[in-house]
């Protein structure tokens, strides 16, 4: 971020809107001598005092940081990095949306076998039917934990630190 030409954006704002100095820091509560500095580039306004400016001069928080005016090409730039971050997050979802699907199924098939077990097995215990119930109700439970886990709120604090350490660890 350059300082000097954020200072510089800002007093061409301020000139732009017919104000002085004075009148300026009357409105944002602060010293005029603060605008000057401001103006200078010798320091920043607080994050909040920026949001008032960018309200007060019809302009974007982005347009401040940069020190100039959004350009058509930074529109293009912007709205096709938008279209990308979209389809990409349309991609993902799909995956994700698929990997349910296929949970759900597999919980449905497991608690299919595991009733046919139950029903068929009754009249003559085997040890095979036994295994074979017992490993698909694990398997219905362990899906309906994970599905619970999964559409929790809380899961994405858990997907955060995850993706914390594996960046912390360098993977």
């Amino acid at each position: 971020m350059d300082q000097q030409k954020i200072g510089e954006f800002l007093k061409a704002l301020r000139k732009e809107n017919n104000l002085t100095q004075e009148e300026l820091a009357d409105k944002m509560n602060v010293t005029r001598r603060t605008v000057s500095r401001w103006e200078t580039g010798a320091n920043l306004p607080d994050l909040s005092i920026l949001v008032e400016l960018a309200d007060l001069y019809n302009v974007d928080m982005r347009e401040i940081f940069n020190g100039e005016r959004k350009n058509e090409t930074m529109e293009k730039d912007l709205k096709e990095t938008m279209l990308m971050a979209a389809d990409y997050t349309d991609d993902h979802m799909k995956k994700v949306f698929k990997r349910y699907q296929l949970m759900f199924i597999g919980a449905t098939v497991c608690g299919v076998i595991y009733l046919l077990g139950l029903f068929l097995g009754s009249g003559n215990p085997s040890p095979v039917f036994d295994f074979i119930s017992g490993t698909c109700l694990g398997i219905m439970f362990g899906m309906l934990i994970l599905g619970i886990f999964v559409t929790d709120k809380n899961f994405s604090k858990f997907a955060e630190w995850k993706h914390s350490k594996l960046k912390s660890s360098g993977k």
